[in-house]
């Protein structure tokens, strides 16, 4: 019976190796943390200028932080379970030889009768003493690993502690400077808006009450006849009068808007859905509106109107203001819009 106890107490002795493998490879986990980290607060303070890239790969290094240290607590949380089963193992060993103890005492009186018992008892109980000190050296080793572990889960969580909290102070000077931008948008356009409105009163006093000229929202309507002669794209002599009006305008203005308002006027070219011949300059309309916005804008810019300031675009028969086949409806859809606008 006393060899089996020994027997059994040997076989517990032999999973010890495994765990302090266990405890090597949590080691090295938690330095391969440790270096992950540290990366990747290195690549997070290189990639602070362009902040939302760096908020978005910070998020997502406080996930994959969280999600690490969760796994170590569960790590802890076995390696503690573990050191829970020694001490239970530990207990068991110090009753056993608490007991062999008592029956060396017992045989004591005996013992000119019964010596080789007494001694083979004494040697069973100095190998239970061997293995309840290595337990007890194993165990210590194991206080000392959790209790660096959990100066570094400390540390982490620290660490972890103070990105949340950059990102929240970063998040609030994003919200910051994006109420600034918006406030200094909204004057710039609050500024541009009223100067559109004074340009368009110019207008109305330039060119007067005309039924080829008609305002329709925030672009003046010119009817394309009041510039260029059928299927052209060169400014007719009354084109070049009503634009010399404009280009006055336009050059007054310029000097009156600030220099950080990005304005432009946009001229845009339009014709009606009836197809060129093909004998003509122009293969389509789309070729047909955009030399003719060229056109308009060509002349501005040779009458002092900054080039900068000024956008030419073609829309073909695509954008027409009336639907129909009627000749009005044709003669409405011909026309060239300008719009004063931001770049």
């Amino acid at each position: 019976m006393a060899g089996s106890r020994t027997r059994r107490g040997q076989r517990t002795i032999d999973y010890w190796p495994g765990f302090v493998d266990a405890l090597s490879t949590l080691v090295l986990a938690i330095v391969f943390l440790l270096t992950v980290f540290v990366l990747a607060q290195f690549f997070l303070s290189q990639q602070v200028t362009d902040k939302d890239t760096a908020l978005t790969r910070l998020n997502r290094q406080i996930s994959e932080l969280t999600d690490l240290l969760a796994l170590e607590k569960i790590n802890r949380k076995s390696l503690e379970d573990n050191i829970a089963m020694l001490t239970d193992t530990l207990k068991a060993s110090e009753a056993e030889r608490s007991r062999l103890q008592g029956q060396v005492d017992s045989s004591s009186a005996s013992a000119a009768s019964s010596g080789g018992q007494v001694s083979a008892l004494n040697r069973q109980l100095d190998a239970e003493k061997q293995v309840s000190a290595r337990a007890l050296s194993q165990v210590e080793i194991l206080n000392q690993q959790i209790a660096a572990l959990r100066r570094q889960l400390a540390s982490l969580e620290a660490a972890l502690d103070a990105s949340e909290q950059r990102d929240k102070e970063s998040q609030a000077r994003i919200a910051d400077l994006g109420s600034r931008l918006n406030v200094a948008l909204a004057q710039k356009v609050q500024e541009l808006a009223r100067f559109r409105s004074e340009f368009f009163g110019r207008l109305r006093q330039v060119l007067g009450n005309r039924p080829d000229i008609r305002i329709v929202g925030d672009r003046f309507v010119f009817q394309s006849e009041l510039f260029f002669d059928p299927g052209q794209a060169t400014l007719n002599p009354a084109g070049q009068q009503e634009m010399d009006k404009l280009s006055q305008a336009l050059v007054d203005l310029d000097k009156q808007i600030p220099a950080d308002i990005p304005w432009v006027l946009r001229v845009d070219g339009h014709t009606d859905k009836r197809p060129l011949s093909g004998a003509g300059q122009f293969k389509n309309n789309w070729e047909l509106s955009a030399s003719r916005a060229i056109a308009v804008v060509q002349y501005l810019i040779s009458k002092g109107v900054p080039p900068q300031r000024l956008v030419a675009a073609g829309f073909g028969e695509f954008q027409p203001l009336e639907l129909g086949d009627s000749e009005e409806a044709y003669r409405r859809n011909r026309r060239i819009e300008l719009k004063l606008t931001e770049r």
